[in-house]
């Protein structure tokens, strides 16, 4: 659903590294596309844990930012004006995109040679997160190759990417133990996964959901989920992280993402599972763009179930909404 063009632009802007309260939803000028790109209307926008590490400076070695800087990564929307020489895109187009620390904003330019289409069965919230989490979690399972019959564990097996690392890997054929909080139990088995809890003594319990031993492991959440996946005899080759460099740097392990996986075909591959029904999103609360601090305040808690996104056609009085 749109509520129209948005006369006044809005974005998400940060001045200086901090907590939330840094960050603001100031108005912009609308940008106009150039050749080779089009305009993309918003419409969700998801929130992701590498966001508030670059916001609070964590990565300014790596990723400095250019104060004021804008935020978000991934987005779902409708084409409303196309640049010189863009073939293939149209005025009304739905697509999904991923434009890095632009993407929480009512307008966002995007190159249409990396743009995605939505099929119209997905719904925006459902859609809008395939190009960074969707991604990264296929990227993920490709980096440890599971077989039919083989045990894969996947750590947060409820989170954002880790939700579906686990059904990706059954989808090959996988038995999937996911590790995840007493609030997930009953959750993780809806979606076939084995459940087991995090914490201290994670690998004991391991051993105990798969007396046959573990094949292959994917950490989506750190914390010592490689040691473990070490203690378990997983060879390195076969365990990939995205949120443990130290561990990569230690055992030699994978450190497949997003980065390496991105394509539009790929997102488009995706997208189609979840219109098929063969994967799910799941939405854990839908935040109207003026509550962006409140939608990283609880995603900073990591006790979602899937994604928080914002929508940028909720008024600030209607939400948060759950998924």
């Amino acid at each position: 659903m749109m509520n129209g063009d948005v006369r006044v632009p809005r974005a998400v802007r940060f001045s200086r590294y901090g907590g939330p309260e840094v960050l603001e939803v100031v108005q912009v000028p609308r940008p106009s596309p150039g050749p080779g790109q089009v305009l993309v209307k918003v419409i969700v926008a998801p929130v992701n844990p590498g966001e508030i590490g670059i916001r609070e400076g964590v990565f300014a070695d790596l990723w400095p930012a250019a104060f004021p800087e804008g935020q978000g990564n991934d987005l779902a929307g409708q084409v409303v004006e196309v640049g010189q020489d863009v073939m293939g895109f149209a005025p009304g187009d739905e697509v999904v995109g991923y434009a890095p620390r632009r993407a929480q904003a009512d307008y966002v330019v995007h190159d249409a040679a990396t743009l995605a289409r939505k099929p119209p069965v997905l719904c925006w919230e459902e859609a809008a997160p395939l190009s960074a989490v969707g991604v990264t979690a296929w990227a993920g399972v490709e980096a440890v190759l599971p077989r039919p019959g083989e045990t894969v564990v996947v750590s947060a097996a409820a989170g954002g990417v880790g939700v579906l690392a686990a059904q990706l890997a059954r989808l090959r054929g996988a038995t999937v133990v996911g590790t995840v909080g007493p609030h997930n139990l009953d959750f993780a088995r809806s979606l076939g996964i084995t459940p087991v809890l995090h914490g201290p003594g994670l690998a004991e319990r391991l051993r105990a959901a798969a007396p046959n031993g573990v094949d292959a492991f994917i950490d989506t959440f750190g914390a010592g989920n490689v040691q473990a996946a070490i203690d378990l005899g997983v060879p390195p080759r076969r365990i990939n992280t995205i949120a443990d460099g130290a561990a990569v740097r230690r055992y030699g392990v994978r450190s497949q993402a997003q980065e390496d996986a991105f394509s539009p075909e790929l997102v488009e591959r995706l997208a189609a599972l979840v219109g098929e029904r063969r994967l799910s999103v799941p939405i854990h609360a839908v935040y109207p763009l003026e509550r962006v601090r409140d939608a990283y305040v609880e995603l900073a808690r990591r006790h979602t179930r899937g994604k928080i996104v914002l929508s940028l056609v909720l008024s600030p009085d209607d939400g948060p909404q759950a998924g």
